[in-house]
């Protein structure tokens, strides 16, 4: 099986990855999910009719023509908090004082703010007044009964929470969020909080990829490193699988006498859907299905691990959670300092850069050696430029497309 494009992988991944299936989720677990119902109103939104100012509930009528110099006087014959109604309704020279979502009590069409009034018990004096109706919030005003609010699709931001809590909405049905199992491989990693020894290192990628599946809106399970021993990956993965939505192993893909990934996956009933991707870094990618899960085996080194798990699995994720908008901004940028491949290698190239706006145009300047080890060129940057693989080198200041990897998607 031949290396894919860029474009042909992504379009596999996707091509396996329907939406989960729904589930009923509380409101407080709801935010950053995707609907998978239409929401329709059982009832008005306000329920009645209230004020939407700490005032005085008036007939507009008895205060026309209010001025400083020409106040008009009216008995205050009720204080209506919120959460309780009127016990009397407003007549001919009288006015009851309300208070902000407080009934507006019968009788009355207009609220006078208190700030356009002054109190000399038991009346008020109405120094200006406002247009009828003015400062009254009409039954159904936000949402009427029976209107659909929220269509199916809709991601659950804070301002959908809160409408679903004023619709009486204690839970919803929505997409829930793909469990992602983390498997990293290799004999020369150590915990982070360990001294590493001669020939290892602090196993640095199960943090990033963690990190990145959670803002990916997916639950990270992460499993103890991996031994390069054939039955402990073999436990390891079967163990993952029976746990997750989707299995990210570390390491392990290539082409080494120790890289056991490929061999076990498959070993476990897994079908091969494609290995390598023409592309720099990260053209170890590989991609299984075993039933309805889904296996990615990303290459070891911190750069392409990242790069691979951004540009496929963060949209891989987004599809199985019912998003609609799947990919970054893609904006045309200057790239200042060029970038030169040596030849037209056939290789898709993601060159980290750093993303500014300057005198109208945005430029995007390399965030230092492009080495798929050299994970601090990751933190500098902000974008991903893309040099194709039919392009050997880009001048300073040459057109490049840049993905927006810290912009939410548009499309």
């Amino acid at each position: 099986m031949g290396r894919q494009s860029p474009e042909e992988a992504l379009r596999l991944l996707l091509e396996h990855a329907a939406p989960l299936t729904p589930v009923r989720a509380d409101l407080e677990s709801a935010l950053g999910r995707v609907l998978a119902e239409d929401v329709v109103a059982a009832a008005n939104v306000p329920p009645f009719v209230n004020s939407a100012m700490d005032g005085y509930a008036v007939r507009a009528a008895d205060v026309e023509g209010a001025a400083p110099e020409a106040v008009r006087r009216l008995r205050v014959v009720d204080d209506v908090p919120a959460g309780r109604t009127a016990s009397v309704a407003v007549h001919p020279g009288t006015a009851i004082r309300v208070m902000t979502g407080a009934p507006v009590p019968d009788g009355a069409d207009t609220v006078v703010p208190v700030e356009l009034t002054r109190l000399s018990e038991p009346w008020v004096e109405v120094l200006r007044a406002p247009p009828q109706g003015a400062h009254v919030r009409q039954a159904g005003e936000d949402v009427r009964q029976g209107e659909r609010v929220l269509v199916a699709g809709t991601p659950l931001r804070p301002a959908e929470i809160g409408l679903l809590a004023a619709l009486g909405r204690a839970q919803v049905l929505v997409h829930p969020s793909p469990r992602v199992a983390l498997v990293t491989t290799g004999d020369e990693l150590v915990a982070v909080s360990e001294q590493p020894g001669p020939g290892q290192i602090r196993d640095a990628n199960i943090h990033s990829m963690a990190a990145q599946v959670r803002t990916f809106g997916g639950t990270a399970l992460l499993f103890p490193r991996v031994p390069d021993r054939e039955q402990a990956v073999r436990d390891t993965l079967a163990a993952a699988l029976a746990s997750a939505d989707v299995l990210i192993t570390n390491g392990g893909v290539s082409v080494g006498t120790h890289d056991h990934i490929k061999a076990m996956v498959q070993e476990l009933g897994a079908h091969l859907v494609f290995w390598g991707v023409e592309q720099k870094p990260g053209s170890p990618l590989a991609f299984w299905t075993r039933q309805d899960k889904l296996i990615v085996g990303s290459p070891g080194n911190p750069v392409s691990v990242m790069v691979c798990l951004e540009e496929y699995v963060r949209p891989l994720l987004r599809q199985l959670s019912g998003f609609r908008h799947l990919h970054r901004p893609v904006r045309r940028a200057r790239l200042a300092n060029g970038y030169d491949k040596g030849r037209a290698d056939g290789r898709l190239h993601f060159v980290r850069v750093q993303a500014e706006e300057r005198d109208g145009a945005l430029w995007a300047s390399s965030t230092g050696p492009q080495g798929s080890g050299i994970l601090s060129s990751m933190a500098r940057a902000n974008a991903l430029a893309l040099v194709p693989a039919a392009v050997a080198a880009v001048p300073a200041g040459g057109p490049v497309l840049l993905h927006m990897t810290d912009l939410p998607e548009d499309h």
